[in-house]
């Protein structure tokens, strides 16, 4: 069972809104960071938004803020990202993940524990 699942995904036009969400099941992330990362045709694999356990620590890559949102809803066991104002270079497969992170460390790719199997996200011009 895959402890991580993402949906919300899918193709919007330039200056678009997707909301993607990502349910955690199999065991409680009340006490793990969680975020999401993003990966690109030929680019790396990158950071684009985190939050901590208790929601008191966010992170945001540049190219998005003021744009993405990040929540969560510790009852639902849930994770979302509302993403306002798309772009095509937001076009991209996001994963959810999950971290024990001692100490604030979002956008190291080797914190995280858990990653869900992705989701796509086409932003058209």
């Amino acid at each position: 069972q895959v402890p991580l699942v993402e949906s919300g995904g899918g193709l919007v036009q330039a200056g678009g809104s997707l909301r993607l969400s990502c349910a955690a099941s199999g065991r409680t992330f009340s006490s793990y960071a969680m975020g999401w990362f993003r990966q690109a045709p030929g680019k790396e694999r990158e950071s684009v938004a985190v939050i901590s356990w208790n929601g008191v620590n966010t992170y945001y890559a540049d190219s998005v803020k003021g744009r993405f949102t990040i929540s969560r809803d510790h009852a639902k066991n849930t994770l979302y990202l509302q993403m306002n104002s798309l772009k095509p270079d937001d076009t991209a497969i996001y994963y959810c993940v999950a971290a024990l992170m001692a100490n604030w460390a979002p956008a190291n790719i080797g914190e995280y524990d858990y990653w869900g199997q992705g989701t796509q996200v086409t932003v058209s011009s």
